[in-house]
């Protein structure tokens, strides 16, 4: 099968860890290890987050005397982009001696006109406290939202359009190569007037872009791997249960926090609808039972899963 993976933040850099490079290399280590062993049954692509290293670094940059102006969101894409693919391809061509792994800087096609930029939405970098949020996002010109019982950095979300080297990826998959790519949701561009491409200030939901993306590489199965098992039905709630096998339709009609679960549900259905394949949500250590069918909670258009058909 041709897989794609999307890993979830928690995968380079887990809430309340100190964001040190080792101890963010250590994580993509373990990481590999799942997915090398779904790399020798299956064509990879492999996608993954970046919200706390895009913050941390716009943090920095905003707080640099040497820069006249902060680094662009585009600009801070492209740096965590190139540091965590690193990391990855690394790992993996440690962990699978003799298999090409390619790590891509990619772009994702936004639209300038996308309502998006008037309302931010998307989290990024480190929580707070209140009262230290709101001191900067005064200081630095910030939008801030609650997230939980803390606060955090709210940037524009707009959608996702395409992959600009989608092409580029369809032919490295072709030839064998594990490739990691549109790492953050990929560093989002529009076209001018003229046909060219140019860097905005946003973030790019990174589910929905790999939902794009499977759709665009025509993949057999979508994972979004975090570290939660299963969606919860009720989630919060003292009749919460876990939801092992559904269908869009039966996710549709349920409630999901907008910021955390609630674009992975969106993510997985619009692939399942459009593509008619199989996506799941789960733990990244059960990727492969979830590809057997015993772990996370798996959509398909009938519910079931190896997919059968309902005439």
């Amino acid at each position: 099968m041709r897989v794609i993976v999307a890993l979830g933040g928690n995968a380079v850099l887990r809430r309340g860890q100190a964001p040190d490079a080792d101890v963010q290399r250590a994580n993509v280590r373990a990481a590999v290890k799942t997915l090398a062993r779904l790399a020798d049954r299956h064509e990879l692509v492999i996608t993954h987050g970046n919200g706390p290293q895009v913050g941390l670094l716009a943090l920095e940059s905003a707080a640099d005397p040497n820069l006249t102006r902060p680094y662009p969101f585009d600009t801070l894409g492209a740096q965590t982009q190139g540091m965590i693919g690193y990391w990855m391809q690394q790992a993996l061509q440690n962990a699978l001696p003799g298999r090409q792994v390619l790590a891509m800087v990619t772009q994702t096609l936004v639209t300038a006109v996308d309502p998006a930029f008037e309302h931010p939405t998307k989290f990024v970098g480190q929580v707070y406290e209140r009262e230290e949020a709101e001191k900067l996002a005064a200081e630095y010109g910030w939008t801030v939202r609650r997230d939980g019982d803390q606060w955090r950095r709210v940037v524009p979300s707009p959608t996702p359009r395409r992959i600009v080297e989608t092409r580029l990826i369809h032919q490295m998959i072709r030839e064998g190569v594990i490739v990691v790519c549109a790492g953050g949701g990929g560093i989002p561009v529009v076209r001018d007037e003229r046909g060219r491409l140019t860097g905005v200030e946003a973030v790019i939901d990174k589910d929905l872009t790999a939902s794009m993306l499977a759709e665009a590489l025509e993949c057999d199965a979508f994972l979004i791997l975090t570290d939660v098992p299963r969606v919860m039905r009720g989630f919060g709630t003292p009749h919460q249960t876990e939801i092992a096998h559904t269908t869009p339709h039966e996710l549709r009609a349920l409630e999901f926090p907008a910021g955390s679960m609630g674009p992975k549900v969106e993510a997985v259905c619009r692939f399942v609808e459009t593509t008619g394949d199989m996506a799941a949500i789960g733990r990244l250590d059960e990727a492969e039972r979830i590809l057997d069918g015993t772990a996370g909670t798996i959509v398909t258009p009938n519910g079931r899963w190896p997919l059968t058909s309902t005439l």
